[in-house]
Parts: structure tokens; C-alpha cells; sequence
């Protein structure tokens, strides 16, 4: 039913913007020729194209307002739920590195590691820092 209605508002909306597009922009219509008291003159002509334009106005709008029901409807939740605890089912594991934790802290730890590298490194014929 949802569907159903969702394609029709597309193909009210495409007739409605195609009606808007035929009509003049001083609301004279399609200005077809014609003899002057037919209905397909430039004056009946204006007021097909003005009674199609409301007619599919109003259609789109109550169309808008049964699909807007239609979507609160079928969304709608039966119970709130208003604890706040989460799903801690599954733990968070940490690396599997060799490096120690330092006071349960792993920046020290790895800031620990790289100091005892620091020396072997500056050991080497490499620039220090400070040129």
C-alpha cells in the first residue's frame, strides 16, 4: 500500500509539474488557437489548465499527508527502552606485542621501549640532532 501510494505521488507530481510548465506566466494558459467559444480556446484552455493544477494540488497534498500517516504508522515503536546500559558482550582484547605494560599505561610502555633503542641507534655514524 506504501509503494502504491509513493508511485502515485510521483506521477501526480510529474503531471503537476508538467501542467505548471503548459500554463502562460500571466495565467493565460496554453494560448492554442481555436474558435473563441470552444473549449480548447486560449480562454478554455486557461481554465482546464487552472481546474488540472488545483485538482492535482490538492491530490499531491492529501497524497503528502496519507503517506506521512501512513510512515508514523509503520514505524512506530511499542516500548521505550530508558536504561542506559550497553551490550558489553563482546570485550576489547589488546595487541599481542612484546611490550610490558608500565603501570597499566602502554604510551610509557612504549615510550620506555624506545628509549632503550635510543642509544643502539646513536651508536651508529648518524647526525645528532642538535646540528
Amino acid at each position: 500500500m506504501f509503494l502504491f501510494l509513493t508511485v502515485l505521488q510521483a506521477i501526480v507530481a510529474a503531471m503537476l509539474v508538467g501542467v505548471i510548465l503548459m500554463q502562460k506566466s500571466e495565467g493565460g494558459g496554453l494560448g492554442v488557437g481555436g474558435s473563441p467559444s470552444g473549449m480548447m480556446s486560449a480562454r478554455g484552455a486557461a481554465d482546464l489548465l487552472t481546474r488540472t493544477t488545483s485538482v492535482l494540488a490538492v491530490l499531491f497534498v492529501a497524497l503528502s499527508i496519507t503517506l506521512a500517516v501512513l510512515a508514523a504508522a509503520e514505524g512506530k515503536v511499542e516500548t521505550i527502552d530508558q536504561s542506559l546500559q550497553r551490550d558489553t558482550s563482546a570485550p576489547i582484547s589488546a595487541p599481542a606485542d612484546d611490550v610490558p605494560l608500565v603501570g597499566d599505561d602502554p604510551l610509557a610502555a612504549a615510550a620506555a621501549a624506545a628509549a632503550e633503542e635510543a642509544p643502539a641507534a646513536s651508536s651508529d655514524s648518524s647526525i645528532p640532532l642538535d646540528q
